[in-house]
């Protein structure tokens, strides 16, 4: 009863079987979603590629748990300044940006101090 109404959502071909069934194939099912969520997949993916990119400078400059650069230098290498997952403000109010357990403070004359944080903090 209104089976023959059923359309898939996707290619519109009829639809045989489940009444709730929506489309007529996992491949329809799949470009269906994945059309939907094109916009937000790509900006979240963008967004988080320029988050490990940021990660991985800081990392490549901070061998160790702390280590001093400069702001062109991370410009140079790519940097957005824009982009961090937290920050943590001092007792004496400075604010530290992090990407993931990474981080840096902007000191005086464009030096940035690089430090690395405890998962466990």
């Amino acid at each position: 009863m209104g089976n023959e109404h059923r359309k898939c959502a996707e290619c519109g071909d009829k639809l045989v079987g489940r009444a709730d069934q929506k489309f007529c194939s996992d491949n329809c099912r799949n470009a269906f979603n994945n059309r939907q969520n094109s916009d937000a997949n790509n900006l979240v993916r963008n967004i988080n590629n320029t988050l490990r990119r940021n990660r991985r400078i800081l990392h490549d400059l901070n061998p160790s748990e702390k280590a001093k650069t400069n702001r062109d230098k991370l410009l140079q290498k790519g940097f957005n300044f824009n982009y961090f997952t937290h920050q943590y403000l001092t007792k004496t109010g400075s604010t530290y940006f992090f990407c993931y357990e990474l981080g840096y403070l902007m000191l005086d004359n464009d030096e940035v101090l690089i430090v690395r944080r405890d998962s466990a903090n």
